[in-house]
């Protein structure tokens, strides 16, 4: 089946501690670009997420957003800064001697100038954070497949039924081949018969008929259409598949557009002409479709 590009997932973990939210929205892309913003303190854990999310997402831009909120008060340390204290009070002590003062230096009062005890906050290990995260990324990428997997259907059915109008004109085309030359053949012996005429001969029948046979291989398009035919059971079997299938529809149907093109140089036809106009436009419409398969 059919997956699209374009998609949106959301998933939460949420406990006494923690709430994690996911937000994951793709859009079409030629190759797998993964974005990802989250708080600093889970930097550690990119690679771990990226991974995650290219096992499930073959192709797209992939945009995942990643929020932490947490309850019940953050934890902090307080740190002494022992060089700055020592500090702190060898200059006083040099201060009392220049001075001639008594160095009665209390610890409070050392502990009260700035920076001596700094109170910072205890951040907590990635790795013990990564099973709640995960719980909430999974449930995101999760989401996100199945909104990919309900809109490929959409396009699948689309494809189905603009490949479907291709192949029926097609087969108009095929039905046509054998009416071209015969009408070729008319309209020649006409003019012959129309310029002869004033001539007071007739045309040489031989001479019609090799130029008939010569008009017949030049405009001969049997090839074209049996490998048309033979992309049409490609498509076919291909958009049927679980794997990623965009850039193989895409070049199929380069291979469709080519020989279709190459049909309405050789036929030389008003009929075949209007008909390839008719799958060229719905050829345009199925390739708009087809850069968002991933």
């Amino acid at each position: 089946m059919l997956k699209s590009m374009t998609g949106f997932g959301r998933g939460e973990f949420m406990d006494n501690h923690h709430r994690f939210t996911v937000e994951i929205k793709a859009v079409n892309h030629r190759y797998n670009e993964i974005v990802i913003r989250m708080p600093k303190n889970l930097n550690s854990l990119e690679d771990r997420i990226r991974r995650r999310v290219a096992d499930s997402l073959a192709r797209g831009r992939i945009d995942v957003y990643i929020t932490l909120d947490e309850y019940g008060g953050k934890k902090r340390s307080l740190r002494v800064d022992k060089e700055l204290a020592i500090a702190y009070y060898k200059a006083l002590r040099e201060l009392a001697d220049v001075l001639d003062l008594p160095a009665d230096i209390a610890l409070r009062q050392i502990a009260s100038y700035p920076d001596v005890l700094k109170s910072e906050e205890v951040v907590e290990d990635a790795e013990q954070l990564w099973p709640k995260l995960s719980v909430a990324l999974d449930s995101a990428v999760d989401n996100l497949l199945k909104m990919r997997t309900r809109e490929g259907a959409n396009i699948e059915k689309d494809l189905s039924h603009r490949l479907g109008i291709i192949a029926k004109h097609a087969a108009v085309i095929e039905e046509r081949a054998p009416q071209i030359i015969e009408e070729y053949n008319e309209r020649l012996l006409v003019r012959l018969r129309e310029t002869l005429s004033l001539l007071g001969n007739q045309p040489d029948e031989a001479r019609v008929l090799q130029e008939v046979a010569c008009f017949a291989e030049r405009t001969n398009f049997t090839e074209e259409l049996v490998r048309l035919n033979s992309h049409f059971d490609q498509f076919y079997r291909t958009i049927d598949s679980d794997e990623s299938v965009g850039r193989k529809l895409d070049f199929l149907l380069q291979e469709i557009n080519r020989e279709t093109n190459t049909i309405a140089s050789k036929a030389n036809d008003f009929t075949v002409a209007n008909l390839v106009v008719e799958m060229k436009s719905e050829l345009e419409k199925v390739r708009e479709q087809i850069q968002n398969i991933e």
